[in-house]
């Protein structure tokens, strides 16, 4: 699993970038990632296409 490390802060764009916290987050209550530390996670190579739009969406 490749680890991403987060933004400091969330831009609140629409949709939200693959770095941000609100998106790991989402991703890791699907899943799909795994807090590793406060700003790094562990990210699931094959994540279904609707779910990674779903945990973008604003």
């Amino acid at each position: 699993m490749p680890t991403v490390s987060t933004k400091k802060k969330c831009c609140k764009d629409s949709p939200r970038c693959k770095k941000c916290p609100v998106t790991l987050n989402r991703l890791r209550k699907a899943g799909y990632a795994e807090q590793l530390s406060r700003t790094s996670y562990a990210v699931s190579k094959d994540i279904p296409r609707k779910t990674l739009k779903a945990a973008r969406a604003a």
